[in-house]
């Protein structure tokens, strides 16, 4: 008796036999894409349509958060994830060490009415933890690191309210020199068109170092990190945080300067000459123009800039706050849970487009991977 033909078989490798000319058109043209598109802007779509398990490495340039270079620096140190931002929790300070965001105009198109929700982060252990009370009567404001008017959802604003996003802040700090600094650095994204890496932080950098509460330590100033990769533009907005400065002056300096102060790596990825130039950043809103780039400032020579993370401690730290994204994906809030919600509700009403969208995920971020 005769055996029947693999038809299964051979209907694959007639379809592929078919389909070769346009297979390779597709990969041709999938690299084409990329070179036109450009890494940078395929690296933003990715992160747009990412799963929330690795949303909070979307926020660092290349995906590398800052490093802690002390290991003092990190006794007591959470990673954690929110809707918009990304912190380094310190359970000494009871303050953040850093928080990160990435800032693009599609994020900041979203204009979301302010309502006030300060909270105490449950994600710390009690003993860690900052409380409203120690706030209170104190003179300090509870100044956000990623701000507010930074948040594009309800979730990610409901976040921002966490005290694990806050330090204790100089009202003329926060309310003037700080608020108009914010302004300037979203009038950069706004006017611009162009994406803003931040990372925002207290500086603890005096001999002698006041406390509020039950432990909050009040840092001597505040610093907030920009690179712009459009531009290559870079540099560190610093302001004084004390009291009895009637008007904090902000000071820019060099992310190498800023490095030296808080043995913070703040944005690993980028290379020593990128970290020593220094740029005229906007002090207000105002003075961003749509067609005027940011003018170059000056070379830091003096500074001494964090030595270079090596590659495996990187790794280490992003797997941190993998799970950090995980832990916010399975809904660790209400808010982070309706989200996710909202998303498998949108998955399973429309099957196909999630199972293209997946599809593209998976080609650009092989074209990514070609191209590092």
């Amino acid at each position: 008796m005769a055996k029947k033909p693999c038809t299964k078989k051979k209907s694959i490798f007639n379809f592929l036999n078919e389909n070769t000319v346009k297979i390779i058109l597709g990969v041709v043209a999938s690299g084409s894409f990329a070179i036109a598109f450009g890494q940078e802007k395929i690296s933003q779509w990715v992160s747009m349509t990412a799963p929330s398990n690795s949303a909070c490495l979307n926020q660092f340039y290349r995906d590398v958060p800052p490093y802690l270079m002390k290991d003092s620096l990190k006794k007591y140190s959470y990673p954690l994830c929110f809707n918009g931002f990304t912190v380094m929790y310190s359970g000494v300070s009871k303050t953040p060490l850093w928080v990160a965001e990435l800032l693009t105009p599609a994020r900041l198109s979203q204009k979301i009415p302010r309502t006030d929700s300060f909270h105490e982060e449950e994600g710390v252990n009690a003993a860690h933890r900052a409380t409203l009370s120690d706030y209170r009567g104190t003179g300090y404001d509870r100044g956000h690191m990623a701000p507010n008017a930074d948040m594009p959802t309800k979730a990610a604003q409901y976040d921002s309210f966490s005290l694990a996003n806050m330090v204790p802040q100089a009202p003329k700090n926060n309310q003037q020199a700080w608020r108009e600094l914010e302004e300037a650095t979203r009038a950069v994204v706004t006017k611009q068109k162009q994406d803003v890496y931040v990372v925002t932080g207290p500086v603890y950098s005096a001999k002698k170092l006041e406390t509020i509460g039950k432990g909050v330590i009040v840092p001597n100033a505040t610093y907030k990190a920009v690179y712009m990769p459009k531009t290559g533009a870079a540099g560190v907005y610093y302001v004084d945080n004390s009291l009895k400065n009637p008007a904090p002056k902000v000071q820019l300096i060099s992310i190498c300067a800023l490095e030296d102060l808080i043995n913070i790596n703040v944005f690993p990825q980028l290379t020593e000459e990128q970290k020593r130039n220094t740029y005229n950043l906007p002090l207000k809103a105002s003075a961003v123009k749509a067609n005027r780039p940011i003018v170059y400032s000056h070379w830091d020579a003096e500074s001494q800039c964090a030595e270079e993370v090596p590659k495996e401690q990187l790794e280490a730290l992003q797997r941190d706050f993998k799970r950090a994204g995980s832990s916010l994906s399975a809904g660790s809030s209400n808010t982070g849970a309706d989200k996710t919600a909202a998303t498998d509700t949108q998955q399973n009403n429309d099957p196909q487009g999630a199972l293209i969208k997946q599809l593209l995920e998976a080609v650009l971020q092989f074209i990514l991977q070609f191209l590092k």
